[in-house]
Formats: C-alpha cells, sequence, structure tokens
C-alpha cells in the first residue's frame, strides 16, 4: 500500500501581489487559510414523453463557479499597510494561491498554483484582554482563477 504524498502547513501559500507587478507577498500572522471551490448548480425538472405519469427525472448542470479564501490568524504588523490599503481602496488585487509541495515534488501537469483578480470582501480584527490581536478575513477572486501547472519534474 503506498502511502499517501502530503504537503505541510508552510507549503500552501496566500499571496497579494504588490505594487511592483508580477511580485507577491505572503500576509503574516495568518493561522488558517480555507480556500473555496464553489460550483452552483442549476437543477430541472425533465418529464417522461411517453408516460408522463412517471416522476419526472432531475437533470443538473453547473451555472457558474466560485473561488474564495477565508483566513484568520493575528494581526501583524508586517501586513497591516498593505492589507488596510487594499480593503479601503476597494481595488481588485492579484492574488495567488501557491502550493509549494505540488510545485517542487509534482508531476508535470499538476496544478502548482491558482491566480487572479480579487477583491477583499471582509477585514475584522478582534482584541481579547491578554491575547494578541486577531485577524480574519474573506478575498473573493473575481471570475475563476488561472492554474498554473508543473511543466518540468
Amino acid at each position: 500500500m503506498a502511502r499517501a504524498i502530503t504537503a505541510k502547513y508552510e507549503e500552501m501559500i496566500l499571496e497579494v501581489e504588490t505594487e511592483t507587478p508580477d511580485t507577491y507577498a505572503a500576509i503574516c500572522g495568518l493561522t488558517d487559510v480555507t480556500i473555496n471551490r464553489t460550483s452552483n448548480i442549476d437543477t430541472s425538472e425533465i418529464p417522461d414523453c411517453d408516460d408522463e405519469s412517471l416522476p419526472l427525472s432531475l437533470e443538473r448542470q453547473v451555472r457558474s463557479q466560485e473561488v474564495t479564501v477565508s483566513a484568520t490568524g493575528v494581526w501583524a504588523l508586517q501586513s497591516n499597510e498593505m492589507m488596510l490599503d487594499w480593503w479601503y481602496s476597494g481595488a481588485t488585487k492579484n492574488i495567488r494561491l501557491r502550493n509549494t509541495k505540488a510545485e517542487n515534488d509534482g508531476e508535470v501537469g499538476d496544478t502548482y498554483a491558482e491566480a487572479g483578480p480579487a477583491l477583499l470582501a471582509s477585514l475584522n480584527n478582534s482584541r481579547t484582554k491578554g491575547q494578541k490581536v486577531s485577524a480574519e478575513l474573506e478575498i473573493q477572486f473575481d471570475g475563476v482563477p488561472t492554474r498554473t501547472l508543473v511543466t518540468a519534474p
């Protein structure tokens, strides 16, 4: 039996494009990052034309797809201005989800990055006495991200 090859925590990275095009910086302080890929599905009820007394058949198809990222952690000074500037601007910024395990050890054709324009939908901070200030955010891709594939071993 072959064991699953897995990625470590530090091998899955959420990055935001900096002011320098094609240069990305990780959002510092985030300790929990969840990537959500959702297909929005339409359902149609289809009758049997030969025997309308039969139950309708359900047929489904994907209407749209979306990718969102939610993350929590501590509020790190290293990302303070980048994140506040992004939220207050309301601008679309390029982000990248990078799996360095797949990038370095994956097979040719494996996806190692998903990137594209995104919006910072929410940016929340909270404080609890005796604890560090925490952060919670949600990023929504504007469209479906572009996948980057491993091209050489």
